[in-house]
């Protein structure tokens, strides 16, 4: 019995849309996570870029459970001394670059390294339905359908 291990040269990816319309971020953070790294795939190899290109729209409309949309907070520092910055999620989510939201959610729950931030390459999130990757031809993926906790009931 041999452990199989991929090489880059047989890596197949494939292109896959998801609309964040109404699903909870941290459930579609983590699916989308999985679909980068490649571990959903049987020939997944833990030092190999096997994941898929993951397309996400409407991230604007993606939602957080409890208090977290008024609460949940994001961090950076300016460089300069006492240059703590912070901003809740619903700022954040109204404002500007609402795609941003599900980028850090995604983003920390891939490994920090030379790989991680190759497999983050492969993620595009627009706030809107448009996407410019028509030419891929993407398969839709509806994360509502594989849980009922994926989307956010009133």
């Amino acid at each position: 019995m041999v452990t199989f291990s991929q090489k880059p040269e047989e890596v197949e990816k494939k292109w896959i849309v998801i609309d964040a319309e109404g699903l909870v971020l941290g459930r579609l953070a983590s699916l989308v996570a999985m679909r980068l790294r490649g571990k959903h795939k049987a020939t997944y190899t833990p030092h190999v870029d096997d994941g898929d290109n993951v397309i996400v729209i409407n991230a604007d409309k993606v939602v957080l459970t409890g208090q977290k949309y008024y609460n949940k907070m994001y961090y950076w520092h300016t460089g300069y001394p006492g240059g703590i910055k912070e901003r809740n999620a619903r700022q954040i989510i109204e404002g500007r670059f609402p795609e941003r939201v599900i980028e850090k959610a995604v983003e920390r729950m891939i490994p920090r390294g030379p790989l991680g931030r190759r497999q983050m390459k492969n993620l595009r999130v627009y706030a809107g339905t448009n996407h410019p990757h028509e030419a891929q031809q993407p398969e839709a993926l509806d994360v509502a359908k594989l849980n009922k906790k994926n989307v956010r009931s009133a």
